[in-house]
């Protein structure tokens, strides 16, 4: 179940508030100009589907969200626990960071925690299969796979060359819990 934990900076071992309600989390976080959504995720793929044939099974999705937000590509990240790298690529998501683009994942399989570093508050968002997030072009944030990853998104850009990062320099990321805690 998708949930969102807000926390003040001071106290990242209590949050203020934990939402389970798609609504209430999408109005928590819309105040916050992220959108929050639900999509069916009407086929089943699992980790280690091709790129191209999970792109293919939600075609309509992208074309739509390529077409509203003008974004100039599209790719997939899936990982599970057998991913050769996956030690390598969960760390170079967890350091707090910034993208000059605005950060959109939608989830067709498994689960990952969005982290949102606004003003003095962090918004753990744990998305899961049917979850939409739009994070804006700016806004710092970290994202946790978990140590035994098992994720299909699909991740677009406006950038042709798809994610680039960066890094804040701010270690508030390891003060916050990960995805396994």
């Amino acid at each position: 179940m998708s949930s969102l934990s807000v926390y003040h900076v001071s106290s990242p071992d209590l949050p203020n508030k934990v939402l389970t309600h798609f609504d209430d989390i999408a109005a928590t976080l819309a105040e916050q100009g992220i959108r929050f959504d639900r999509w069916p995720a009407t086929t089943r793929v699992a980790p280690g589907t091709s790129q191209q044939e999970v792109i293919c099974a939600y075609q309509e999705q992208v074309d739509r969200l390529m077409t509203e937000g003008g974004y100039a590509s599209v790719d997939v990240i899936s990982l599970d626990e057998d991913h050769p790298r996956k030690a390598e690529l969960r760390a170079s998501f967890l350091d707090e960071h910034r993208h000059s683009e605005d950060e959109v994942r939608f989830f067709v399989a498994g689960r990952g925690l969005f982290n949102l570093h606004i003003d003095d508050y962090v918004y753990a968002v744990l998305c899961e299969r049917n979850d939409l997030i739009s994070v804006p072009a700016g806004t710092a944030h970290w994202f946790d796979m978990g140590e035994r990853p098992n994720l299909v998104a699909i991740r677009m850009f406006n950038n042709p060359q798809g994610w680039n990062a960066s890094l804040t320099g701010d270690a508030i990321a390891s003060q916050f819990p990960r995805l396994d805690d």
